[in-house]
């Protein structure tokens, strides 16, 4: 059957309702008023922070009740969550790795609408027919919200150590398997956060914080990261605590150590945009750390050990990267040597397999990877598919290479490339219900305010008429380092088929083009982000791709704050705004959780008067203003969100629905047993999603 996007009279009949004022619950309040600097900043909704009160779940319950009704309004809802289910439902198929402790291969796979993937362990390469499950997180929760966060094997082959995280939490459980007889042991790790296992012998070191007080799991500061080693057999509290800082709580530790176990790594971050790295020799009794680098405003990232040779990626020297090798000799920066020097494109990765060397570059937010020799000659170009981004695999002593590759338009593929040939073969295809010859994918470049040319990648359906009159779902990001590169999401393709318009920006803060691009969109160059994102919908507006009544923006995290900050900028744009998990209180975000890490983007408000001054000019929460009509909203968060904690979407939310003069739509969306994103069941997933695109083209008075 024919789908389209329409304008109908009874569509509009139906919308209608919209212009009626919702009657929203009156959220907890107090008198709260800070002073930063000599300036008082109320803070009414303050008791929204306290995610574990009851005023605050009996206005979560209430908020949630009026925004399911508002949804279950949409009469197509249900045929676009269908859609999307039809369209998940393919199966999905990591690519290979070998574990060489164990000898065996490991991939994951999901069979298409499975909750979380499986992970399956078979004896050769190409024998998935034989495969045996190793791992089934589905079978760890009813509902699918405990979630796989990584599987560590012991050098020695003897155990597996596997990371859970529940309801979307950052907070981390561990495990142990003994791989022999596929038995769960009696070990239990508890208040891990981002971290692994390394193993040493038979036994690894992982990073915890002391248990949080009862109430406050969520909510309360991440302080003094320990490092522990955890003896098989034995229990948590017997763990030995191999290092803490408490001069400098607020950073992460962590240890690394090699396969050959001759080298241990203990890496430092969370006080600038970097990391430094230092050194231990194991095979030397009583040996210690070695200082190896000593600027935290720039990255240094261990590739691999060979010997007694260590390969780092780093911007020092380089804001695009450059590729340094040095040994245990000469752990110095000062006495590392260049082997890849920087390039005009970004290099993202190296990968190191059977005596040579993968670079993976990105060029104007898209992959391209060559062949190199040890040497650090390039010897070929790995051709690939088309603009797109891949990710490579390979073991230094092996000879097998894989990638993925995705795009817009080309669901996540796994190749098989071969050295020798210079040829790659499909490994695993998936086979999605849609066809990707009947669509769009272009690359354009606009300028920004200041004149800075920007990627924006465009995806729709062929055939598309520029009229002005397409509904478009603008994408972004811009933070932190991270690229938007193109990548394929299933989700998409029902607005796309029936004439909407995919598009995705790669705004300055991001990675992709070096250390300058991030800095340009970082503490007082962040507005370049907004004006970017800003100026990406004015592009779309005066090409005629679309106009102010069919344009929507979407954002999470660090995007949230994106959306957040230009529907108050610019109310006057945009048709619909979707800020997720958003960071809406600039003033404040750092004193929750790990909110100081994102200090060396945004800046904090005791840093200074003229950071306050920044900070507060643009914090979304801070620029509601009384009397302005404000784009239809669907605020998303979640309740175990501690990573930007609810509280930033709570306080936006009760906001907006107090100041907003306009008879649109002002809801939020708080899901339950979920987080800030990573590990959500498909199921959730599906359904956030159907209730996203679904608000977005009600309001635009349009039907799926």
């Amino acid at each position: 059957m024919k789908k389209q996007i329409l304008l109908t009279a009874a569509l509009l009949s139906a919308t209608s309702m919209m212009a009626q004022k919702l009657t929203y619950p009156q959220a907890p309040k107090d008198g709260t008023i800070d002073t930063y600097f000599g300036v008082q900043v109320a803070d009414p909704y303050r008791p929204l922070e306290n995610d574990s009160s009851k005023a605050t779940a009996e206005w979560v319950a209430a908020e949630n009740k009026v925004t399911q009704e508002y949804l279950s309004r949409i009469p197509f809802r249900g045929k676009l969550l269908n859609r999307m289910k039809e369209l998940a439902n393919y199966e999905k198929v990591s690519a290979p790795s070998y574990i060489k402790s164990i000898g065996k291969w490991l991939f994951y796979k999901n069979d298409g609408l499975q909750n979380q993937s499986v992970l399956y362990i078979m004896d050769s390469l190409g024998d998935e027919k034989n495969a045996r499950v190793f791992l089934n997180p589905n079978q760890l929760s009813t509902d699918g919200t405990v979630a796989l966060k990584g599987i560590y094997f012991s050098h020695n082959g003897k155990y597996a150590a596997y990371a859970i995280s529940r309801s979307g939490s950052d907070w981390q459980e561990f495990y142990i398997i003994d791989v022999k007889t596929g038995k769960l042991l009696d070990d239990h790790i508890t208040w891990a956060k981002f971290s692994g296992a390394s193993w040493q012998g038979d036994g690894f070191y992982y990073s915890a914080y002391d248990a949080p007080q009862k109430g406050l799991e969520f909510s309360n500061v991440n302080s003094i990261q320990k490092i522990y080693y955890h003896k098989i057999g034995t229990p948590q509290s017997e763990d030995v605590l191999f290092y803490q800082n408490p001069a400098n709580p607020m950073r992460f530790y962590a240890v690394s150590v090699n396969e050959e176990e001759t080298m241990m790594f203990l890496h430092e971050s969370g006080a600038g945009s970097g990391n430094n790295v230092y050194v231990r020799d194991l095979r030397q009794p009583n040996s210690q750390f070695i200082q190896m680098t000593s600027n935290l405003d720039l990255q240094y990232s261990l590739v691999e050990t060979i010997g007694d040779k260590m390969y780092f990626l780093t911007n020092d020297g380089a804001p695009k990267n450059r590729l340094m090798v040095t040994d245990l000799k000469h752990p110095g920066f000062s006495e590392w040597k260049t082997l890849v020097p920087e390039s005009k494109d970004m290099l993202e990765g190296v990968t190191f397999v059977d005596d040579k060397m993968i670079l993976n570059y990105m060029k104007d937010a898209s992959s391209h990877a060559y062949v190199y020799s040890m040497d650090g000659k390039q010897l070929s170009e790995i051709k690939l598919p088309t603009l797109g981004s891949a990710g490579f695999y390979g073991e230094k002593d092996r000879k097998e290479v894989f990638y993925s590759f995705s795009s817009f338009t080309v669901p996540t593929t796994i190749y098989q490339y071969d050295l020798n040939t210079a040829n790659s073969k499909v490994y695993a295809a998936p086979k999605v219900k849609f066809k990707e010859s009947d669509y769009v994918c272009e690359q354009v470049f606009y300028p920004s305010k200041d004149g800075t040319k920007i990627p924006l990648f465009i995806t729709y359906k062929k055939g598309l008429k520029r009229n002005g009159k397409n509904p478009v779902f603008l994408y972004g990001y811009g933070g932190f380092n991270v690229p938007l590169t193109p990548y394929f999401s299933s989700v998409r393709i029902p607005f796309i088929e029936n004439g909407g318009i995919y598009a995705q920006a790669s705004l300055r803060g991001g990675s992709e083009y070096g250390e300058e691009w991030h800095i340009a969109g970082t503490k007082m160059q962040k507005q370049n982000v907004f004006d970017d994102f800003i100026s990406a919908g004015e592009w779309l507006i005066e090409n005629k791709y679309t106009s102010k009544d069919y344009l929507a923006i979407v954002g999470g995290s660090n995007g949230g704050l994106l959306v957040g900050a230009c529907m108050t900028q610019r109310p006057d744009l945009f048709k619909v705004c979707i800020p997720q998990v958003g960071v809406m209180d600039m003033l404040r975000y750092h004193k929750f959780t790990i909110g100081w890490n994102w200090a060396p983007d945004y800046g904090t408000s005791e840093d200074s008067k003229e950071m306050f001054d920044y900070l507060h000019g643009y914090s979304p929460l801070h620029n509601l203003r009384p009397g302005t009509k404000y784009p239809a909203t669907l605020v998303t968060t979640a309740d175990h969100d501690d990573r930007v904690v609810p509280a930033h979407s709570f306080k936006f939310a009760a906001t907006l629905q107090a100041v907003n003069a306009a008879n649109t739509p002002t809801l939020i969306r708080i899901d339950t047993k979920a987080g800030h994103g990573s590990g959500k069941p498909l199921s959730k997933q599906l359904e956030e999603q159907a209730d996203i695109y679904g608000f977005i083209l009600y309001n635009m008075g349009l039907k799926y």
